[in-house]
């Protein structure tokens, strides 16, 4: 018995994304190549994006805790 699964509209978007990255990559003379490289500088801004992300996130950590700390000397009980 075949179950019938809910239509997706993302994952019919992804799995014909996938057809055609296939069919690109195979034929690549299909495509001029200043879509190669418009593509390339797209997926390197698309990186750079993400590591300013990264490094914003790094650098909160890395920042001192702004509360200041009070050192108070205790003595010894006699």
């Amino acid at each position: 018995m075949v179950q019938e699964q809910e239509f997706r509209l993302e994952d019919w978007l992804a799995n014909g994304m996938k057809g055609m990255r296939s069919i690109f990559m195979r034929k690549r003379g299909f495509l001029p190549e200043a879509f190669w490289e418009h593509s390339r500088a797209a997926s390197r801004e698309a990186l750079l994006a993400i590591r300013s992300l990264l490094d914003a996130a790094i650098q909160k950590t890395e920042k001192k805790p702004t509360k200041s700390v009070t050192k108070i000397k205790v003595e010894k009980a006699q």
